[in-house]
């Protein structure tokens, strides 16, 4: 199984949208995001952890 990569929380919000998430709204540290019927959470954290990230991907 490949290494999960060091991401910031804005590094991977960029990379959702480029899959096609837009952005519905951002409380605080916390952006959600959605495409069709699939949607996420992503904290805005200097690097997130391999969990968080591993569940966002999910």
């Amino acid at each position: 199984m490949a290494k999960l990569p060091v991401l910031s929380g804005r590094a991977l919000v960029r990379v959702l949208e480029k899959a096609g998430f837009e952005v519905v709204r951002r409380r605080g540290s916390h952006v959600s995001l959605r495409k069709g019927e699939w949607r996420t959470v992503v904290p805005l954290h200097d690097e997130l952890s391999p969990g968080t990230l591993l569940g966002i991907l999910r």
